[in-house]
């Protein structure tokens, strides 16, 4: 299990965190991410962008005030559930 720390990077941490899964973590390892909140959606966002990546996020919980933690692991995540697709066609 291995730690970063990319609240430094504000709301730019994307590219960050997908270059640190793909070179510092091995398969079937976890990754602690920290990034500061700042706009809500990076929440979500982080979210989607690890699940296109192909990664499973385990866990994904406020911190404190201002900084939101996510566990990830790198193996292939499960399919989204069928309803959830069909509600993105309506």
């Amino acid at each position: 299990m291995k730690r970063f720390d990319l609240r430094h990077l504000k709301n730019d941490f994307y590219e960050r965190m997908l270059e640190l899964l793909d070179k510092q973590i091995a398969p079937q390892e976890v990754a602690i991410i920290m990034f500061e909140i700042g706009d809500f959606s990076n929440i979500q966002k982080s979210a989607d962008v690890i699940y296109e990546a192909g990664y499973t996020l385990m866990n994904s919980i406020k911190f404190n005030e201002v900084d939101w933690t996510l566990v990830v692991k790198k193996v292939k995540p499960e399919p989204r559930p069928v309803a959830e697709e069909s509600a993105k066609d309506e």
